[in-house]
């Protein structure tokens, strides 16, 4: 699947700074990109590992403190 064929969306806490990801919902899973290089290459996870994250995530996992 081609990057240029996904709906990708980005953070509506984005200040367009232009230090954002950016993600799209494929069939398969979830394709991250980072929004500086639209036409570089994307991290593609299953729906399985994206919603791990999403809970590591809730849960504090990837807290700097």
């Amino acid at each position: 699947m081609d990057n240029h064929d996904l709906a990708w969306k980005k953070s509506t806490f984005s200040d367009g700074g232009g230090e954002c990801v950016e993600v799209a919902l494929t069939r398969k899973g979830v394709a991250v990109r980072d929004s500086k290089n639209p036409a570089g290459h994307a991290l593609w996870f299953t729906k399985s590992e994206w919603t791990a994250f999403l809970y590591g995530v809730l849960d504090g996992e990837f807290g700097l403190y």
